[in-house]
This record gives C-alpha cells, sequence and structure tokens, in this order.
C-alpha cells in the first residue's frame, strides 16, 4: 500500500543528505536487541528545565564549532523543501500521517544546526532540540521512534527518486531521563550510506542527534550537557 506522509525526524531531509554523501562509510552496529528505554542518567542539574524552553533559548543551547573543536564547519541552512514523500511498505510509518509535518517533532519549540567534519562530504553530524512538557515529549517521541524503527526494511520515494531505508534498534545509552537510538541504511542509485540517530530527553529538553554513527557517538553527551544546562 502507498500514501503520502510527511516522515518524522526529518527522516526525507536524511535520507536526501545520507545519499548525497552524508555517512559514506558502513558502520557495525552494536550487538544485541534494542528497544526504545529509559535510562537513569546522573542527578539532574539544577537548570534541568521542567517546562518547556522557548525556540529561541534553544537556539542557544546548539553546539557551536568552538563546542565541537577543530574540523568541524556549520553548514548553512538550506531552504526548506516540501517534497512529496511516499512510504512504501511500512504501514507503522504509514499510519503516522502528518504528525510530524515538515519533516521534524511536532513540538511547539524547536532548534536545529548541522556540521560537516573536516570539510568532508562522508562526515556530518546535525543537532535537533525540541521542548515541550515531559509527558509530551516522552509519549509523541516514543510513537514516533517505534514507528520508524517498527519495518526492518522499507521504501520511502521522496519526489520522484525512490530510497530503501533499512533500520535497527540499538541499545540508548544511559543518558537522561529516557533515551533511543537507531540505525538507518539508505541505498540508492547504487550508493549506500549509513546514519546513526540518538535522541535523548532529559525534563522538558529532546536532544536528538543524527550523522556518521561515529560523530553521534562522539558529541550526543555534551549536546544534552549544555541543552539542559543553561
Amino acid at each position: 500500500m502507498r500514501r503520502r506522509t510527511t516522515i518524522a525526524i526529518s527522516l526525507a531531509l536524511t535520507a536526501s543528505a545520507a545519499l548525497s554523501g552524508c555517512s559514506g562509510s558502513p558502520a557495525t552496529a552494536p550487538s544485541g536487541s534494542a528497544v526504545s528505554s529509559s535510562a537513569t542518567g546522573p542527578a539532574a542539574p539544577a537548570g534541568t528545565p521542567s517546562t518547556p524552553v522557548p525556540s529561541a533559548a534553544l537556539g542557544q543551547r546548539l553546539l557551536t564549532e568552538a563546542d565541537l573543536g577543530q574540523g568541524y564547519t556549520r553548514k548553512p541552512e538550506r531552504e526548506s523543501r516540501r517534497d512529496d514523500v511516499t512510504v512504501i511498505g511500512c504501514p507503522a510509518l504509514e499510519q503516522l500521517g502528518d504528525a510530524a509535518a515538515g519533516g521534524s517533532l511536532d513540538f511547539p519549540n524547536k532548534a536545529k544546526t548541522a556540521f560537516t567534519y573536516n570539510g568532508s562530504t562522508g562526515s556530518e553530524v546535525s543537532e535537533e532540540l525540541y521542548s515541550d512538557t515531559p509527558d509530551k515529549l516522552a509519549d509523541g517521541t516514543t510513537r514516533i521512534f517505534d514507528a520508524m524503527t517498527g519495518c526492518p526494511v522499507y521504501q520511502v520515494v521522496i519526489g520522484s527518486r525512490p530510497v530503501k531505508v533499512t533500520t535497527q534498534k540499538l541499545t540508548a545509552p544511559a543518558l537522561g531521563d529516557q533515551a533511543w537510538s537507531q540505525l538507518l541504511t539508505f541505498t540508492a542509485g547504487g550508493q549506500e550510506s549509513v546514519v546513526k540517530q540518538t535522541a535523548v530527553r532529559k525534563g522538558a529538553v529532546l536532544t536528538v542527534v543524527s550523522g556518521s554513527p561515529a560523530l553521534v557517538d562522539t558529541h550526543v553527551e555534551k549536546a544534552l550537557a549544555q541543552a539542559v544546562s543553561r
């Protein structure tokens, strides 16, 4: 069955970026089964927000080149595109419908940024921050990650370009109040690219880091700490 939908957590944009060279090197996924999981992290710092944070304030909490270290260059923000996205072979995503209009999580407060590493077309990392009440963040993120990983293999058609998507749940890091992680492999036109995506909720802020698996692992904890402590 084919249904037109808008994919959550920037899946369509992630697929397009990945296949233009976002993460050209295959990655080895951690072994073992994994689910969206709750994690008991360290005690919350005094500044951890328990009420929604406005978008403007979230923008001040994003990572910068100075936070990441040498070799990182911020990518210019791309003009928003509204390509039609058709999901084939994944009822969980089809049922999601327009819950994430525009390719992002459907929360009222948000900010995002992205970087290339060493000028390479093969290594990128992006960060998205969202804020809402803790309950809404928890319920919405669980629902969307479950939908995105509900089918191990499916296809999306972005505009007129078919992309095969393979998903695998990963063990979430022991960070924040809740954490989710997945590995996505995009295949199109003979190209294959691997993107890791890890999301961590702490209080009323959700931090989502996506990109080359090694870069996600390197920066997710720093991104979370900065997102909740300012």
